[in-house]
């Protein structure tokens, strides 16, 4: 059987947007740092990861009220019971991705929406929010659909990069929206749960939600370009992508260094 992400990794700009970064982020792989404090890069990487994530929901909030434990709003408290409990769903991710989804929306909006809502695809007529604004989102039904597909895309093992999935991954969740809240936080949260269980980031030392937020100014256009579904938007957003984890990647080499420094 043909590869159905093959086409997607070959499209112009990609291979070498992969490479480059598969580069850097092996670098922060191999920082001596790590063999004694690899779990507080982590721990530092899953709190700057929230932050960001939130922060491109609408939420005005810094690193220091985190650390403080001042936090009231309810898009950042629900980055950071994803980020506590991203470790544990690695495994299921490749197996049950619909339940995965259904779980880091029940823990991203958990004080956000009603009880029935949580976990559960959004129902014709049901608000869609759209911090980005990338405009309207498919109606409920073609929601379901596509979410149908991306879950049989995950189900199939391809032999393309990581990071091409994860951006593949990305992409579609924020293209359907399919929960109405919280979906920019699901779908980053996904991407990032997928550049660990294909291995790029086995430790998820990588921010990418920071490198999302570095790149601010970009991220819409790039999301409605890979949404026009075209070839070239396509690659660009991949492309985008990359250049994100780059980002993210540089960021935690950075958290690395004020370590060995004490």
């Amino acid at each position: 059987m043909s590869d159905p992400l093959s086409r997607i990794a070959e499209l112009p700009g990609v291979s070498d947007a992969v490479a480059e970064t598969r580069t850097l982020v092996d670098r922060l792989l191999g920082h001596r740092i790590l063999r004694r404090r690899s779990s507080d890069v982590s721990m530092e990487s899953s709190l700057r990861g929230a932050c960001a994530s939130a922060a491109l929901e609408g939420a005005e909030v810094s690193m220091d009220e985190i650390r403080d434990g001042h936090v009231y709003d309810t898009r950042i408290k629900g980055a950071l019971r994803i980020g506590g409990e991203l470790g544990p769903l690695v495994d299921t991710w490749p197996q049950a991705p619909r339940q995965v989804l259904a779980r880091l929306h029940t823990l991203a909006a958990a004080d956000a929406v009603s009880a029935d809502a949580l976990g559960r695809p959004r129902l014709e007529g049901e608000r869609v929010e759209d911090p980005l604004d990338l405009g309207p989102a498919p109606g409920a039904a073609a929601a379901t659909a596509r979410l149908e597909g991306l879950y049989a895309l995950l189900g199939s093992r391809t032999k393309v990069p990581a990071l091409v999935t994860s951006a593949l991954v990305h992409g579609e969740l924020m293209a359907i929206r399919p929960f109405g809240w919280g979906d920019g936080l699901v779908a980053r949260a996904a991407e990032r749960l997928t550049l660990i269980e294909r291995g790029l980031d086995p430790k998820s030392l990588v921010t990418s939600e920071l490198g999302h937020q570095t790149l601010r100014d970009e991220y819409g256009p790039a999301l409605r370009g890979y949404m026009g579904g075209t070839p070239e938007g396509v690659a660009e957003w991949v492309v985008y992508c990359c250049r994100a984890v780059r980002a993210g990647a540089q960021d935690s080499l950075a958290t690395c260094e004020a370590l060995k420094r004490g």
